[in-house]
């Protein structure tokens, strides 16, 4: 298997867009881009249709007509109330839960919706399927409680939904829980029992981290199936909209332990794209263990996420801890037929964390799992600078080999796995915690100290005179100065030790090490990247 260091210096974070703000402990973040570079409109709702239920196909045809046309960027009719709105005026806006559609009908999943306001000016039209008929729900100022905003409803002309959560009954039979939210461009975040919302994912990822700039697709249209009485899934389609692509998905969404939702897309392209991301997500990763904080920063970690686990074609599970770069930074992991991929919260002490109100702990891990054959490829993972935890700074996803082509949908499957603690390795041993610095032994200037620790049942298993070894690999930048692997007493795991020296400041270091026996690779491969010195974490 390859693995490709990209250095994009000449890349401009400001020709694509930033990562969204993510106010600290806040339910309704910002998750559209900062810098998103999408034309901010609204689509008036139009009245109510009775028409034949639609499936899959039915989405299909439309984002293949859709593909056919000129792109027609929304026009925006929002009123001057509603446009004026700032991000916390936007947030003391509620829902009112006595709206929520099916509660009346005592059904399992229930319906709320977001207007839309300044942040979020793009309407989506929302369906719901019941039965043979597809209905218009059709927005009312009524459903929402606008909390201490001084606004005229009857000026509030224009109001659309800008997207919409389904609730279910999943930690308690008395409580509905907001399991899954759709909200601003392709974007949407789950949950499973007792996890709190943390990183995002979203439908596609076109030209990401390019020097063109990034294109956002938008859903423009959901459609709901009404859930029966006993149902314990709820399903939704979404009609994707673009200036490059279009797209139609279908969601099957299970709520649990761990919420799977298992996804089938179709994607037409009206112009050439380059790049093209399968099954992107987005975290944040301020510091952790791997790279402290401020000093001026009682927290000793902040983020959503610890790392990037891969499981390749060739069967080798991977482990990428995450950096807050200085400067973009940006890897990839070459492959065939991927069989899992995801970015992972693997540290799940509070006292880790120390911040009783934002509960990284309980951030929720999410695994893709790839269905079908996707062919040659790559994952590749983005890493950009963030000053503080209110972006999402991390981006990973799926680039197939082949750039896609008109007029012939591009069609990926897979089921996303918002879990936790997360996935890792069976059979095999993988990586606790990853830490960078110096302990009390004067080392050489320019030397670089990593201590890793791993643990799992095959570790476990060794026997007391088990004498494993830390199998080291670097690039052709540094020089392997000392290893060490030895059994932890105090808590069972196995920690390894690698000082190496950078041969060249100006050019990065890769570092790829596991625990082997003879010929028997017990653990995951941690692979770490050091980025050049005047990048340095």
């Amino acid at each position: 298997m390859l693995h490709d260091l990209v250095t994009a210096n000449s890349f401009d974070p400001a020709t694509t867009a930033a990562p969204p703000n993510r106010p600290n402990a806040r339910p309704l973040r910002a998750w559209a881009l900062a810098a998103l570079a999408v034309t901010l409109s609204l689509v008036l709702a139009a009245p109510a249709l009775a028409r034949a239920a639609l499936g899959f196909d039915d989405v299909t045809a439309r984002a293949r007509e859709l593909a056919t046309e000129t792109y027609k960027p929304p026009i925006s009719q929002l009123s001057p109330e509603l446009r004026a709105l700032d991000y916390d005026a936007y947030r003391s806006i509620r829902f009112r839960p006595d709206h929520a559609l099916w509660r009346a009908e005592k059904l399992p999943f229930e319906l709320q919706f977001f207007p839309t306001a300044r942040g979020f000016q793009d309407a989506v039209r929302i369906n719901t399927i019941e039965g043979n008929v597809t209905k218009r729900i059709e927005p009312d100022p009524e459903m929402f409680d606008f909390g201490s905003n001084q606004l005229d409803e009857k000026k509030l002309h224009g109001m659309g939904f800008a997207g919409f959560r389904a609730h279910y009954a999943m930690n308690r039979p008395d409580y509905k829980d907001e399991v899954v939210v759709f909200l601003g461009a392709s974007y949407f975040r789950a949950v499973g029992k007792h996890q709190i919302y943390g990183l995002s994912a979203r439908g596609l990822a076109v030209d990401t981290a390019t020097a063109a700039g990034e294109d956002f697709p938008r859903f423009s249209e959901f459609w709901i199936e009404r859930p029966k009485p006993s149902a314990t899934t709820l399903t939704i389609y979404g009609l994707l909209d673009s200036r490059r692509v279009t797209g139609a998905y279908k969601f099957v969404v299970v709520p649990g332990a761990e919420t799977v939702m298992t996804v089938n897309s179709r994607v037409f392209v009206r112009d050439d794209v380059p790049k093209l991301g399968i099954a992107p997500m987005s975290t944040m990763f301020e510091f952790g263990a791997n790279q402290p904080g401020p000093q001026d920063d009682y927290r000793p970690e902040v983020h959503d996420s610890d790392g990037l686990s891969i499981q390749t074609g060739e069967g080798e599970w991977i482990w990428r801890p995450l950096v807050n770069p200085k400067r973009l930074l940006i890897t990839s992991f070459t492959t065939t037929n991927p069989r899992g991929f995801g970015m992972m919260q693997r540290e799940r002490l509070a006292t880790r964390f120390e911040d009783p109100e934002s509960l990284f702990e309980r951030r929720p891990s999410l695994w893709i799992e790839p269905l079908g054959s996707w062919g040659k490829g790559r994952v590749e993972l983005v890493q950009i600078p963030t000053p503080d935890e209110t972006n999402d700074n991390i981006v990973a996803y799926w680039v197939p080999e082949r750039a896609p082509s008109r007029g012939k949908p591009i069609e990926y499957g897979y089921r996303m796995h918002w879990q936790m603690p997360g996935q890792t390795p069976a059979g095999k041993g993988w990586v606790v915690q990853t830490r960078r610095g110096r302990g009390y032994v004067r080392q050489p200037d320019g030397d670089l100290n990593f201590v890793v620790d791993f643990d799992g049942p095959t570790l476990r298993a060794l026997a007391p005179d088990a004498k494993p070894e830390a199998a080291v690999e670097l690039g052709g930048n540094a020089e392997l100065r000392e290893r060490n692997l030895f059994r932890n007493a105090e808590n069972g795991t196995w920690r390894m030790t690698v000082r190496v020296k950078r041969a060249d400041a100006a050019k990065p270091i890769e570092i790829r090490a596991a625990i082997k026996l003879a010929q028997n690779t017990l653990t995951e491969t941690w692979s770490y990247i050091v980025p050049p010195e005047s990048e340095k974490p």
